[in-house]
């Protein structure tokens, strides 16, 4: 039960950093035309899952319940980018290189799909 907690509110950290660093960037940049902010929290969710994943496999230095909080929680509530773009690089670290692309290949492609389908979909329950 501990996990799940340190989760549930790593999540709501994440999701709310999410918020302030994605309309911080988007302001900053004053780029209306592309969303900065989505890729910054992307960017900077990648580079923290990298560096707070090998110091915990390569340290030990994260209890489970901490890794819980931060990876899964923090880091899930901020981005699930960041996620997918850690266990695709486990995979190719793994040589499991098939794997790796195959991962890129159905996450990018059926979301995209997903996501219009959705938007059709909700055309039709107007």
């Amino acid at each position: 039960m501990r996990i799940i907690i340190a989760i549930g509110l790593g999540g709501a950290c994440g999701s709310i950093l999410r918020y302030l660093v994605s309309g911080w960037a988007q302001q900053i940049t004053k780029i209306a035309t592309f969303p900065v902010g989505t890729l910054t929290v992307n960017l900077t969710g990648c580079l923290m899952i990298g560096i707070l994943a090998g110091l915990s496999e390569n340290t030990g230095l994260l209890g489970p319940a901490t890794r819980a909080f931060l990876l899964i929680g923090l880091l899930g509530g901020f981005t699930t980018f960041s996620t997918f773009a850690y266990e695709t690089t486990e995979m190719a670290k793994d040589a499991q290189f098939f794997s790796a692309f195959l991962n890129i290949a159905l996450q990018v492609t059926t979301g995209l799909f997903a996501a219009w389908l959705g938007y059709r979909l909700h055309l039709l329950m107007r």
